[in-house]
């Protein structure tokens, strides 16, 4: 197997950093609103989405970094307010894996950007979307009845 190239290198990095990030903000809204949807499902699609990109790593044989964004990541007010975010989130992730896609023509790493673009395009904005378009009020978060609505509540 050839060896990466710095783009190719740089590109992972990029990504691999983007959905730490992504992955550290949902389980801070969990932390801060209890179990609620769509954060309970996302948070565990960003760990799957950082295990790919994880194990691309391993397979060029690049030291994988670790998780740099604990302690620094923006809190919400509500659910809702994190749901507004994580839209913004979502297409700036969108356009993140169409940039970071020029950067290589190696099919696995292709496929593996696409995989990523497409859930978070296809499930994740939509998820979001939904939760930011909610009222506020509902039954609010973390009252210990199970996962909640989410993104409606205070």
């Amino acid at each position: 197997m050839s060896r990466l190239t710095q783009a190719e290198i740089a590109a992972l990095h990029e990504a691999l950093d983007d959905e730490y990030k992504a992955w550290t903000i949902y389980d801070q809204v969990i932390h801060d609103f209890g179990p609620e949807r769509p954060f309970i499902n996302i948070v565990e699609s960003e760990a799957r989405h950082i295990e790919a990109l994880r194990a691309l790593f391993e397979r060029y044989g690049v030291a994988v970094p670790g998780n740099p964004w604990a302690d620094r990541v923006p809190r919400f007010a509500s659910t809702r307010e994190a749901c507004q975010a994580g839209v913004e989130a979502e297409v700036e992730n969108a356009a993140l894996y169409e940039r970071l896609m020029r950067s290589t023509e190696r099919e696995d790493i292709l496929a593996v950007f696409e995989n990523l673009r497409r859930a978070s395009q296809e499930r994740h904005l939509p998820a979001f979307r939904r939760g930011a378009s909610r009222g506020e009020g509902g039954r609010g978060p973390g009252r210990g009845r199970g996962p909640g609505r989410g993104c409606g509540g205070p």
